[in-house]
């Protein structure tokens, strides 16, 4: 059973009551990347009509980095690009970077947050829609490696016969990522 403060309006917690959330807020945090993961295996089942299941498409793309190389980070990032897709019908690259914003580069995170832009290349034309429309941000200092990241991993991530590893293979990097967070408003108090 844990502790909890008494106060009723932020204004009235005393440094003790901080103390107290602090410690709170430490063990929560210790268990994001099972969170995570959770959160990650409700895109299993879930097709929308694609050959393969959400869930499988993420482990898919993350095998493909992983096999071609690429650091944690990005391998991690690869594995939760669609993360959002549960809960962000219309903005899933935004849910999965707001995610990610505090544990990762500028580059992977401008990747993943417009991934879907960048995509949506290989089949808006299907829909009637402007395939080019990832052009408007060609000359952003990112672009070519988030049209990269959708060329070699997340376009052709959707193969029921593809090399597929189990998220136990990406457990341990995911840990040691979440375990660092680089920009959380709560690292530093603001100076002036």
């Amino acid at each position: 059973m844990h502790r909890h403060a008494h106060f009723l309006r932020l204004e009235e917690a005393s440094q003790q009551d901080w103390q107290l959330i602090a410690g709170e807020f430490r063990r929560h945090a210790e268990h994001l990347p099972d969170r995570v993961i959770q959160h990650l295996q409700l895109l299993a089942g879930e097709h929308g009509g694609f050959p393969v299941d959400r869930y499988t498409h993420s482990l898919q793309t993350a095998t493909r980095a992983l096999r071609d190389g690429r650091d944690d980070e990005y391998v991690c990032c690869a594995l939760l690009h669609d993360i959002g897709d549960t809960l962000g019908a219309y903005n899933h690259a935004e849910i999965a970077a707001a995610i990610l914003r505090p544990f990762v580069s500028a580059e992977n995170l401008w990747m993943v947050q417009h991934h879907s832009i960048c995509q949506a290349y290989y089949f808006y034309q299907q829909l009637g829609l402007d395939r080019n429309s990832r052009e408007q941000f060609r000359e952003h200092p990112h672009f070519k490696r988030t049209v990269e990241f959708c060329t070699l991993y997340d376009n052709p991530s959707f193969d029921p016969h593809a090399e597929t590893f189990p998220i136990a293979e990406f457990e341990p990097m995911l840990r040691r990522l979440f375990a660092a967070p680089r920009n959380a408003s709560y690292l530093s108090a603001p100076s002036g």
